[in-house]
């Protein structure tokens, strides 16, 4: 299996921590030295370890964002 190269351009924030102390993150990420995308996901203390989570384009991330500030109004799926 080919190794996962992975560099956290830029830690957003911190969404919750476990009681073993991993931190559920909000971080631009750059997988196999690609373009940073959004990224949630579990991550050890040391971040040597991580959990399953998602990856977002910046337009999938503004999606994200625009449903969530909408939530009440009438959705629409066009």
């Amino acid at each position: 299996m080919a190794e996962l190269k992975y560099e956290i351009t830029q830690e957003i924030a911190i969404l919750s921590e476990s009681s073993r102390g991993w931190t559920k993150e909000l971080n631009l990420v750059s997988w196999n030295e690609r373009e940073p995308k959004y990224d949630i996901r579990e991550w050890a203390p040391d971040h040597a370890k991580m959990g399953k989570g998602v990856t977002l384009s910046e337009e999938e991330m503004q999606t994200l964002v625009n449903a969530y500030l909408h939530k009440d109004e009438e959705p629409t799926f066009d």
